[in-house]
């Protein structure tokens, strides 16, 4: 048991963070009702945390490279409890967002990579292939607790204790920090790029904003735009401007790793097949499940009507088979091999995807939705069992923090893309119905269409029909009118829905391109292919570079 005792608190962490995004999505209801603002505000901050997280996580991986993996480790974790405190308490939809989006992001970020980077030194061959597998299980028993009692304590207390209790976790991480065995040193300490971390901040920050916002600014069209770009709406601006920001990244850390300076990332790690494969797997999966669960809640809640926690009882089905499927499917992936898994696991989802098309409807068949929620579980809990033990085992023992800050810099984006691409979807697609049928109901006098128009291009949100209603009744408009209108935004909202849905679907399809990289044999623990113990520029001991032999883990 006493082997155990590191994956214990480091599993801790991971359940910890995956509590918190769950909690987060269960509550979007009470949070816009709590400070007053719309679902897309609640959107961009949900989306900002993971954004904060994929911006700095490579950043956060360096610096487990450069103070110690398990010193960064125990520091993400108090800076994550300070967010928490901060966020339990916050008073303004601002406050909010510096607290959890940014402080818990930024605490997160160097949480997560140091940890996987533990993981994987802490444990070998089998242990590696079960740890892992602990890990994606505790990630699924995360997203199984998030909902549910996140759900509870909203509904009949606040979401606040969910936050508060965080901080007791991480005060009981940090008193058993010992369990976690310090890292041997690795020879001299790497130094920190720091305007490439500014860079890939950069890049990625405005290429997620662009997306973010593209469900009020509009894609090519303005509507609610803050300025225009030669009469363009400014979002595939906004986009291009981070991709050339990246491309400056990507000269820039080539140019330094050729000159024997240290990179915040070595790219070269990205021309690994099993690597990149993998990290672009594990993008796909968290764009795909927090999109559905940006949507999801949208519908139960907004649609439906159902609280917190009559929403996290619906989506219940989803954490049991998730967990279930990670802790269980290690040993698969361990006979059949990680990419059959995978692909397996891509086409439950598709399933579920198309099952769940078929139960969005103005009255919910609860037996069909259980069933949906359940098998999308499956798939997912199929993917978390893999893909962190195969991009882990590709890599030696130096390149742990690096690829680590890689995974989760994969995974952030991914949850950041998911949340603002889903999310700008739905809200488009909910507005070019509904602007249609207005346009096209005989019902409405030209006066309705007008004032409809208006408000459109003032923005439109996500709101329950009852508003809609109170808003045309406000506006004056006979009851006849009032009843088109809010039939139409009904009609709108589940096109809306199923188109963010069906996104996912294509997603699930495009993910299949990526797999072929993935390990066809039984046995990741050993690593897809060479896994050496980097010796590349920058790094080398020698005559001219004597190295620090200095242990940097006489920390905490």
């Amino acid at each position: 048991m006493r082997r155990w005792r590191a994956l214990i608190v480091l599993g801790t962490a991971q359940f910890l963070m995956v509590l918190d995004t769950s909690v987060m999505n269960v509550s979007i209801s009470r949070l816009v009702e709590d400070f007053d603002t719309e679902v897309t505000a609640i959107q961009a901050v949900i989306t900002l945390y993971a954004l904060v997280m994929a911006a700095f996580m490579i950043t956060g991986g360096r610096l487990g490279d450069i103070l110690g993996r398990r010193r960064v480790f125990l520091l993400g974790m108090a800076v994550y409890g300070v967010g928490s405190a901060l966020t339990a308490v916050a008073p303004t939809l601002g406050v909010l967002a510096v607290g959890w989006s940014v402080v818990e992001g930024l605490g997160a970020a160097l949480v997560l990579p140091s940890m996987a980077a533990l993981v994987a030194e802490s444990y070998h061959e089998r242990d590696r292939a079960v740890a892992y597998g602990v890990i994606g299980g505790l990630a699924g028993a995360g997203i199984a607790v998030g909902p549910l009692l996140g759900g509870w304590v909203t509904t009949y207390l606040t979401w606040r204790l969910v936050f508060a209790g965080e901080v007791l976790v991480v005060a009981a991480v940090l008193c058993f920090r010992r369990a976690i065995p310090p890292s041997p040193p690795s020879g001299r300490r790497p130094g920190l790029d720091a305007v490439g971390a500014v860079l890939s901040a950069a890049g990625l920050g405005l290429g997620v904003l662009g997306v973010l916002q593209s469900s009020s600014w509009g894609w090519v069209q303005p509507r609610n735009a803050p300025f225009t770009v030669l009469g363009f709406a400014p979002t595939l601006f906004v986009i291009a401007a981070g991709a050339a920001v990246l491309a400056l990244f990507r000269v820039r850390e080539r140019r330094r790793e050729a000159r024997g300076q240290d990179p915040l990332v070595h790219l070269s790690l990205l021309g690994r097949p099993a690597l990149s494969s993998g990290l672009m797997t594990l993008l796909s999966q968290n764009l795909i499940l927090l999109g559905l669960f940006f949507a999801i809640p949208l519908y139960l809640q907004v649609v439906q009507g159902f609280d917190a926690f009559q929403t996290g009882l619906r989506l219940l089905p989803v954490s049991v088979t998730m967990l279930a499927a990670s802790l269980g499917a290690a040993r698969i992936g361990r006979r059949v091999g990680p990419r059959r898994v995978v692909r397996g696991a891509l086409l439950t989802l598709l399933g579920s995807v198309v099952w769940l098309l078929a139960t969005i409807d103005p009255a919910i068949d609860d037996a069909q939705f259980f069933g949906a929620m359940a098998l999308l579980g499956l798939g997912m809990g199929l993917l978390a069992s893999q893909l962190g033990n195969v991009v882990q085992s590709s890599v030696g023992e130096q390149e742990r923090s690096e690829v680590g800050g890689l995974q989760f810099t994969a995974q952030n984006l991914g949850s950041a893309l998911g949340t603002a691409l889903i999310g700008s979807i739905l809200i488009g697609s909910l507005v070019q119905v509904f602007s249609t049928q207005v346009e096209d109901d005989p019902r409405l006098s030209d006066e309705a269409r007008r004032q409809t128009g208006i408000a459109l291009e003032a923005g439109v949100s996500f709101v329950p029909t009852d508003q809609v209603r109170s808003a045309a009744e406000q506006a004056g408009l006979p009851p006849s009118e009032v009843d088109a209108l809010t039939e139409s935004y009904a009609s709108a909202q589940l096109d809306g829905l199923k188109a963010a849905v069906l996104a996912t679907g294509g997603v699930t399809l495009a993910s299949f391109l990526v797999t072929r990289h993935l390990p066809a044999d039984g046995a990741p623990g050993k690593g897809p292919g060479p896994a050496p113990t980097s010796r590349r520029p920058g790094r080398r001991a020698g005559p001219g570079n004597p190295g620090n032999p200095g242990n940097p883990e006489k920390g905490p």
